[in-house]
């Protein structure tokens, strides 16, 4: 038992995964979940390439785009979602300060959290036409 904003804040947002200890009844090989909060303009600092999880995101508050290789996809309104699959490049900005529900599947390694508390291990997709 614990709270989202709370608990999330100690690991850039994120509550359950394989990032938590054995035997924590947080950790799973199986799922990841994040309470994500977001202030105003915030992005993703590299686009994620070559995903391995599928994923849903869900808006609690605010205003939140996902960009994809060949989509936009805006979650305005509180419950608004998209989900995405194994393979599918993306990133995000937050239009307005924004809490979104990440769940993801399954947990792996290799998606460093930065020091900013946003992951970016991936690289920039390349520009349009190049």
């Amino acid at each position: 038992m614990g709270n989202a904003p709370v608990d999330g804040a100690l690991n850039a947002g994120w509550l359950l995964g394989h990032f938590h200890p054995p035997g924590d009844p947080r950790h799973s090989d199986e799922v990841e979940i994040k309470w994500g909060v977001h202030p105003k303009g915030e992005r993703r600092a590299e686009w994620v390439r070559g995903e391995e999880r599928t994923a849903v995101a869900v808006l609690i508050s605010g205003r939140f785009r996902l960009r994809f290789p060949d989509r936009e996809a805006l979650l305005a309104e509180p419950g608004d979602y998209v989900v995405w699959g194994k393979g599918v490049d993306h990133s995000w900005v937050a239009e307005e300060e924004s809490v979104v529900l990440i769940v993801r599947w399954p947990s792996v390694p290799g998606y460093k959290v930065g020091s900013n508390g946003v992951e970016s291990n991936r690289v920039e997709p390349p520009e349009a036409g190049a």
